[in-house]
């Protein structure tokens, strides 16, 4: 089998998991270890990288961090915490599921237009930096407006408990 077309299986398969992880994720409360530990564990596939079949230019790196990091942007504009039961949530937001569901369409498509003119290597080194620039900044986002609301929550706890 072609490795596009197993490529792209795969990322039919993260997307429909990132899917069904982020519907259960906004049913328990969320903490900064939920936050910040997917690009921690995402990090380990930059030894990809050892590898010169995945090794793209400098101006590669540039285009896919910028992509990915403007691609951020509706996942921070989607992703909203909310205080309940003493507690942090996920709020659910329609949006979020069907601006997953267009990324990954664009992701496809675009793999399937560029793996014409760019090596499949390559492509699949510029696609995890790519994802690397989006999953980073959106989580900063996450953690940033996560600690805001846990302060916020200490703040309305203590004088009750006073």
């Amino acid at each position: 089998m072609d490795y596009v077309l197993l490529s792209t299986i795969a990322a039919i398969g993260m997307g429909t998991l990132a899917f069904f992880v982020r519907m259960k994720a906004a049913k328990s409360p969320t903490s900064a270890k939920k936050i910040i530990l997917p690009p921690l564990f995402m990090s380990t596939g930059a030894l990809m990288f050892i590898f010169p079949m995945f090794r793209v230019s400098f101006l590669q790196v540039i285009e896919a961090l910028l992509v990915g990091m403007l691609f951020s942007i509706l996942l921070i504009k989607t992703s909203k915490f909310e205080i309940r039961d003493n507690d942090i949530y996920l709020k659910r937001s329609k949006a979020f599921m069907y601006i997953l569901l267009g990324l990954l369409v664009v992701r496809l498509v675009a793999k399937l237009v560029l793996s014409i003119t760019i090596d499949v290597g390559e492509l699949g080194g510029m696609f995890w930096i790519l994802a690397f620039g989006m999953i980073v900044p959106w989580r900063i986002a996450m953690y940033v407006q996560y600690k805001r609301l846990q302060r916020d929550l200490h703040s309305m706890i203590k004088p009750n408990l006073i």
